[in-house]
Order: C-alpha cells, then structure tokens, then sequence
C-alpha cells in the first residue's frame, strides 16, 4: 500500500474480443467467415479503473455487481493482484462484451448480462468494503448499482470524510451531493463540439445542479475544464499524442488517476493534471488494448468475496446445488443420490475427493479408480453440471469458495455433526439428506469383485 486504499464502486465489465481471418463471405448472407477465431479478454468499466488505480501505486477494493457464473471469476483474475474484488452477486450473468473481428474490424457484438442490476445490493457488505478507503471513486456505466438507495447512502457517508470521485454516465444516476469532483466527458455535459468557455460555464452550473464540489469536463486531447460551485476555474491543458490507434477507456485511466492524486492529499486541481497525464499516457501505451490476454491466467481468483443477497427480489437467479464423496466405482446408489441432489435445484456440483484424501480416508488400497476416471464418469452424467476435486479430508473448503445454495448428502449421516453443515449456512445456504438406495455401496461392491478373482473364478 502506498498512501491508503481507494475503493472503486461501479458496474465492472468483462470485454472480450473474438479475433479471427476472413477470406470469404458466407454463400447465403453478406457476413463474413470467421477462420481459426481466438478470444481475448480485458477488463472494462469499473475494472479498468480499478486495474489503472492500482498502477498509480495503491491497494484497491473494487466493488460491482456480478453473476455466480465463469465470467465472474474471469473479471477476478483480469483484475490482477493488488485488487481484491467484492464481487456482489445482484444479477445472473456478469455483464460481458464479446466483440467479433474480421481482420480487425468489429462486425458485431454479442451483449450478456448488461440489462442492470437485478437484485439489492446489501448495506452491511458496502459497509465493511468501504470502510478504510482514503478515498473512493465511482465508475458508473449506468446499470443501475448507484441508483439503489442503500448505495448511495454509503457513498454520501464517504463523501463527508474522504474524497470522492464521481466518473458518471448518460444512464446512470447524478452524484451524491459533497463529491469532491466529477468527471463527465464533454458528450456527457452536454457540450460537444462547443469550445473550451463553453465547457468551462457548463462545468460551473453541473457543480451547482449536482450539488458537488467541483465538476471537470475532459475534452479529449485538449485537456480538461475545471469549475467549482463558486469562482473558481481553469481550463488545463492536455497532453497530444501521436497517431492514438485507442482512446478506449481513457475516461476511467483520468479518474483513478484523479481519485489516487486525492487519496494522498492533494489539490483538486493538482489531481485533475494529473489525471489528464494519466489519460495521455494510457492512450499512448495502446488503450484498453493493451490490457488484452489470450485468456486470464489465474482463473482460481474467486469474485464473491463478500457475501451478498441470495435468492429474493427480480428475475431468479441460479440455484445451485452441491454433493461430494469418493464415488470410488460408481453404482446405482450414486446415481439416484446425484439425480436427487439435481432435482434440488438449477445446478449441481460434485466435489469428488482427490486421490490422496480417498487413501488417507480409505486405506492404501483406494481408490480403485483414478479421480481422472472418476471425473470423467461424473461428468458424463446429464445430472452433473460440474466435477471439483478437492484434496482435503473434508471439502470445507472447497465450499466456502462455492457457497451453495444446498449441500446434500446421503441419508447415513447426521447433518448437525457434518463439518461442512456451520459452513454451508454461515453462506445461507442448507443442508439437507437423501435416503439410501439399500443393498448398495462401494466397499461391498469392490469385495465381491476381489472375492471372484480372475475371470469371473471365484478365489479361493
């Protein structure tokens, strides 16, 4: 940490890139053929900015709205280190782009997620992310996370004791009232084409509509127009740069910048030149582009890292459904258990223990089969959604990264004396048992078949 943590709230996307050649057209539309596409990944919106805060020399909280889905985790790991990601899981899909290119050239979008938030986000958890921040900036891409009541009380709250920095968007809401600056680009403010007094007037009466303390209107690479609420003002210069291929994203490289220069004390004005150097240099390094990986390296990250609200208000999301064991030689006992627990919900998850937990639970001679083999059998069953291996006695841990909704096991056990029972409802999550298939089990079925020797002989 260099000079505190900024918090960075706001709607954090997952852009993606589908690259391919085109030689030809199809035969029955004019859209090209894509050959051999490759997809790259870079993180967008509120993740972008929080990624550039952490260049400027911070540790940063991004806070955002995410789905219980793999693209969640995507956004964690392109986030890099340095980011810790309380991932709110308010809506199904995490927002994500998917640009496809022909030889460079974006011949459409696929959109997923992008609808809004769909559930509230809770004030408890942006309490505890917020609280430490020495200062905060809100990357609002208008989907609607800053518009809930309980956000924008806790960023009033921030507003009175550290800086706050408010980057809006046309579909987004205003900013809370005691920001130290925002940050609209001059479509934003309304001024577009309008010369540089025309934008430093409009920065002046957005301060005073917004109630903030200062508004700054960036004008690309003619710099920034700053105004206060009162008699201050200053149109500062920018910074050219040569043949840019992408100013993408330059917006959220000024106001991290802008964000961090307050974290460590400075002068408002001091901040937002050094935000409209930060822009520059970005644009000059390539852009968002140059944020873009063949696929994020560290996919382990998890994103849900605070606890946010289950199942409840909008559209339902994903109900997702746990069991574990050995499954050492799979039976018709396993089947109806694995089919039970599916019915149970949306999607079920195996946690299948690792080949040296069978052994320290089973003895030497287990397992019989191999966890590859044993994940493969899983997973070509219609009821099995996903196969985790875990290498524990117990996959305690294994659950605290995935939460279920529900945790089954059979009807053997208690579920008040389970270790993964405190776990699992800490989460909000249940446990619940199935009845047995009778007559079946793993241990019996594998004695039989030693006790038959080669061949189908019975050993004597």
């Amino acid at each position: 940490m260099s000079e505190g943590t900024v918090v960075v709230v706001g709607d954090a996307l997952l852009d993606v890139d589908l690259r391919g050649v085109s030689r030809r057209d199809c035969p029955d539309a004019p859209a090209p053929v894509l050959e051999e596409p490759e997809s790259w990944y870079r993180p967008g919106g509120a993740a972008l900015a929080a990624r550039r805060a952490r260049q400027e020399g911070h540790d940063v909280v991004l806070v955002t709205a995410v789905g219980r889905d793999a693209a969640a985790d995507d956004l964690a790991a392109l986030v890099g280190e340095g980011v810790r990601l309380v991932g709110l899981p308010l809506m199904e899909h995490t927002p994500t782009k998917t640009r496809v290119q022909a030889n460079g050239r974006t011949v459409a979008r696929l959109d997923q997620g992008c609808d809004g938030v769909e559930l509230d986000a809770s004030a408890e958890d942006l309490a505890a992310a917020l609280a430490g921040a020495s200062a905060v900036l809100v990357a609002d891409y208008g989907h609607g996370l800053t518009r809930q009541r309980a956000v924008r009380r806790a960023l009033a709250a921030c507003a009175g004791r550290v800086p706050l920095v408010w980057d809006p968007h046309p579909r987004g809401a205003d900013p809370v009232p005691g920001t130290r600056l925002a940050t609209p680009n001059a479509a934003e403010a309304g001024v577009a084409g309008g010369t540089d007094e025309e934008a430093l007037r409009r920065a002046g009466e957005l301060a005073g509509a917004w109630g903030v303390h200062s508004v700054a209107v960036t004008l690309g690479a003619r710099g920034a127009a700053w105004s206060d609420a009162g008699d201050g003002r200053a149109l500062l210069p920018g910074e050219p740069v040569d043949s840019p291929t992408d100013t993408c994203g330059a917006g959220d490289a000024f106001a991290a910048a802008c964000a961090t220069a307050l974290a460590g004390g400075g002068d408002v004005r001091d901040a937002v030149r050094r935000g409209i150097a930060s822009a520059s240099a970005f644009v000059a390094g390539g852009g968002a582009s140059a944020y873009a990986v063949p696929r994020p390296a560290d996919r382990g990250r998890r994103a849900a890292a605070v606890p946010g609200p289950r199942a409840g208000e909008g559209r339902r999301r994903e109900r997702v459904v746990a069991t574990g064991g050995c499954f050492d030689v799979l039976h018709a006992g396993h089947v109806d258990l694995l089919r039970r627990a599916r019915a149970l919900g949306d999607r079920l998850v195996v946690l299948l223990n690792s080949d040296a937990s069978v052994r320290a639970l089973k003895g030497s001679g287990r397992p019989v089969v191999a966890e590859h083999d044993r994940a493969r059998v899983l997973s070509a069953l219609d009821c099995v959604d996903e196969v985790v291996v875990f290498g524990e006695d117990t996959p305690v841990r294994a659950l605290e990264e995935l939460r279920p909704d529900v945790w089954v096991k059979g009807g053997d056990y208690d579920v008040e004396d389970l270790p993964e029972t405190p776990v699992v409802r800490r989460a909000g999550g249940e446990v619940v048992t199935v009845p047995l298939v009778p007559g079946h089990s793993t241990t019996g079925l594998i004695t039989r078949i030693r006790g038959r020797g080669r061949d189908g002989v019975p050993a004597r």
